[in-house]
C-alpha cells in the first residue's frame, strides 16, 4: 500500500493515508487521550445517483429513484442473518446512512475493535440479495416512506429543494418514493452494487483509539479481490434559477416550520469549492447568527426562536444556502431577510463582524477535532470530495472580507431564491 503523511502545521496534527492496489483508500487518525474509536466504510453513492454507466458501456441507464438507500438496507442482510448482530458480540454500536451523494456504514466501540472492524469489511463486502428477501423489504421502506410523508421537519426541507432545483435529482426523497422501490429487483441492485460498491469508490476512515498497523494489516488480510472500475454519471444542465418560489404544505404542526434558501452554482475545483463554503459559512454567520443583528430584532419581535439556523448545504454537483425554523409569520421573517440582503449588497458588511465570525467558525472547526466521531466522518466527507481534512482550517484563514462581499453580491440574486413554508392544519383553507 502506498503511504503518506498528512500533516498540519497551523494545528500541529496528522493522519495517514494508506492507498490500497483495489484503489480503496484508508484515512486512519489515532486520537490520544481518548477511549473510544469510531469506523466509517462508505461509497461515493448516494441517492442522487439515479442514472450512470460504466466504462466501456454506450447508454446511461436510468435506476429507480431510492435504490442506494434500498441497498443500505439490504447489506445488512446476509444468507447467514443480520450483520448486526456481528457487533452485538463486540459490543460496538453499529449503524448506516445514505445521503444525496454518499452511503456509510459506522461503528463505534471502546474495546473489542479489531474484531468489530474486520465485521464491518466483511458484511460491507458480501451482498446477498433474491427476490425474495427485496419483495420483503418494500413493505418495510414503504412504511419509512409514508411515515416521512407526514413528518414536517423533513417535508419542509425537501418541498424547498423541490422548489429551488428543476432537473437535479437533489429535489427527489432519498428514499424514493412507494412507486419507484416497488421497480427495485434483486438484479438491479447487484447492478448498482457492483458499480458503486468498487473499493475505488470506496473509503474507509477511523478516528479514536486505535492501532494504525492493526488496521493496515486488518484491511490487507479482509479486502476482497477488486479490480477499479470507472463510473460516469451524467451532466445535469440545471438553469440557476430557482424552478418555483414558493411551496406551502399544511399538516399537524402547533407552529408554522419554514426554509427558504438560495440555489448557488458549486466550484469545478475541489480546493476552490471548499474555500467557497468556508466563505459562504462565514456569511451565513454574519447575516443569521445567534449575535446577527437580523436575529436579535426577530427575536424582540416574536418572529423567531432558538430553532432558527442556517447551513451551507452542499454536495457532489449542488450547492446552496438555507435557513430555516419556526415562527408565528414566517413570510414576515423572509420578507425581513431579503430586505436586509438587499441593504448589506448596497452599504456592505462591518469588518467587527467579519473577524468575529470567522474567528467563531475557525473554533467551531477546531473544537470538533476532539470529537471521534466528527473526525471519522469529516475524514471521509473530505476524501470523497477530493480534498484533506486539514484544508478547512487553512481555507478559513484565508477568507477575507472582500470575498464575503463578493458571494453576497453575485449569488444572493431573487431570483435564485425560494421559501417553503409548513402551516397547521387549521389554517387550511376550508373545501367548499
Amino acid at each position: 500500500m502506498r503511504k503518506s503523511v498528512i500533516r498540519s502545521e497551523r494545528l500541529n496534527e496528522e493522519y495517514l493515508r494508506l492507498e490500497h492496489e483495489s484503489g480503496l483508500r484508508i484515512l486512519l487518525y489515532p486520537m490520544k487521550g481518548f477511549r473510544s474509536a469510531y469506523a466509517v466504510f462508505g461509497t461515493d453513492y448516494g441517492s442522487i445517483d439515479n442514472e450512470f454507466k460504466l466504462e466501456g458501456e454506450t447508454e446511461f441507464q436510468k435506476v429507480p429513484d431510492g435504490i442506494a438507500h434500498y441497498l443500505e438496507h439490504k447489506l445488512f442482510e446476509s444468507e447467514d442473518g443480520d450483520a448486526f448482530t456481528l457487533f452485538a458480540r463486540t459490543g460496538a454500536d453499529a449503524n448506516a446512512f445514505t445521503s444525496f451523494d454518499k452511503t456509510c456504514y459506522v461503528f463505534s466501540c471502546t474495546e473489542n475493535f479489531a474484531e468489530s472492524f474486520r465485521s464491518l469489511l466483511k458484511f460491507v463486502q458480501e451482498p446477498y440479495f433474491t427476490p425474495e428477501t427485496v419483495a420483503k423489504e418494500q413493505g418495510i421502506i414503504g412504511q419509512e416512506i409514508r411515515m416521512y410523508e407526514d413528518h414536517p421537519g423533513w417535508r419542509v426541507m425537501f418541498n424547498l429543494l423541490t422548489a429551488l432545483y428543476v432537473r437535479n435529482p437533489i429535489r427527489t426523497d432519498i428514499a424514493g418514493t412507494v412507486e419507484s422501490i416497488a421497480q427495485i429487483t434483486d438484479k438491479l441492485l447487484y447492478r448498482c452494487y457492483n458499480a458503486f460498491y468498487n473499493l475505488s469508490n470506496m473509503a474507509v476512515a477511523v478516528a479514536g483509539n486505535f492501532d494504525p498497523e492493526e488496521v493496515e494489516k486488518i484491511v490487507e488480510e479482509s479486502l476482497k479481490p477488486s479490480v477499479p472500475v470507472k463510473i460516469e454519471r451524467p451532466v445535469i444542465h440545471e438553469p440557476p434559477e430557482a424552478g418555483q418560489p414558493e411551496a406551502v404544505q399544511h399538516l399537524d404542526v402547533s407552529e408554522p416550520m419554514f426554509y427558504f434558501g438560495y440555489k448557488l452554482s458549486p466550484k469545478a475545483e475541489p480546493k476552490e469549492e471548499l474555500r467557497h463554503q468556508a466563505v459562504l459559512n462565514v456569511l451565513l454567520d454574519i447575516l443569521t447568527g445567534p449575535s446577527s443583528a437580523f436575529y436579535e430584532e426577530m427575536n424582540r419581535k416574536g418572529l423567531l426562536n432558538a430553532s432558527f439556523g442556517g447551513e451551507v448545504f452542499g454536495g457532489r454537483g449542488y450547492l446552496a444556502a438555507l435557513f430555516g425554523g419556526e415562527s408565528k409569520d414566517p413570510r414576515a421573517v423572509y420578507e425581513a431577510f431579503c430586505r436586509m440582503v438587499e441593504e448589506k449588497q448596497e452599504v456592505g458588511l462591518s469588518e467587527e463582524d467579519f473577524l468575529s465570525c470567522k474567528n467563531a467558525l475557525y473554533g467551531r472547526t477546531f473544537r470538533e477535532m476532539n470529537d471521534v466521531e466528527t473526525m471519522a466522518n469529516a475524514l471521509f466527507a473530505y476524501e470523497m470530495m477530493g480534498v484533506a481534512l486539514f484544508d478547512m482550517p487553512e481555507m478559513i484563514a484565508s477568507v477575507t472580507l472582500a470575498d464575503v462581499e463578493q458571494v453576497l453580491r453575485e449569488e444572493f440574486s431573487p431570483e435564485k431564491r425560494a421559501i417553503s413554508i409548513i402551516l397547521p392544519f387549521e389554517s387550511a383553507p376550508e373545501q367548499p
